[in-house]
């Protein structure tokens, strides 16, 4: 690809779709999921890969950092990504989006520092993700409750399987201004 396919999301600024292209024949498929010059005004450094792999009915999030930036590749299987904006300093704060990942949407998703996001698998699938900082052992990953109603993200699941620790994620309103995303 000579051209970058980032698209800016129409919900969340600083949110970028990247539409992928598959090239098949009779052997299998190849797809470029990720270049650094896609996103130019990001310091990539500190590259750390990462992967999660899911069942039908997992829901991972929502999640948010300080420092850093994530970059998902659906690899396998689909996921309904959602995200919303808690950077008070943003034109689109407080705005949510949901989309589906992988399958026959193949899309990377670019998320910026401040926008809560996570995933419910909608198959056996396969999350690659990129991010632009190392693992600090948790001291830079905050949650918010998957099912916060001031939010209000549609996920299209009742009940998930969620780990113990996202199970415990706060409602919005019961999270301290020093944890939250700073203006």
């Amino acid at each position: 690809m000579s051209q970058s396919p980032v698209q800016p999301s129409p919900q969340i600024q600083g949110v970028y779709h990247v539409p992928l292209r598959a090239f098949s024949d009779e052997r299998g498929q190849f797809m470029e999921s990720f270049r650094r010059e896609w996103f130019p005004d990001v310091n990539w450094e500190k590259l750390q890969s990462n992967r999660s792999v899911s069942k039908p009915g997992v829901l991972r999030g929502l999640h948010y950092h300080f420092k850093q930036i994530d970059y998902w590749f659906a690899a396998a299987g689909t996921i309904r990504a959602g995200m919303v904006d808690l950077r008070p300093h943003s034109p689109t704060y407080m705005k949510t989006e949901l989309l589906e990942l992988g399958g026959k949407n193949p899309m990377g998703l670019f998320i910026p520092e401040g926008v809560a996001h996570g995933f419910v698998s909608l198959s056996d699938s396969t999350l690659v993700y990129v991010v632009n900082n190392y693992y600090d052992g948790g001291k830079d990953e905050f949650g918010v409750a998957w099912n916060d109603p001031d939010i209000g993200l549609e996920w299209g699941i009742d009940e998930p399987l969620i780990s113990p620790r996202d199970a415990q994620n706060p409602f919005l309103k019961d999270i301290a201004a020093a944890q939250l995303p700073q203006p």
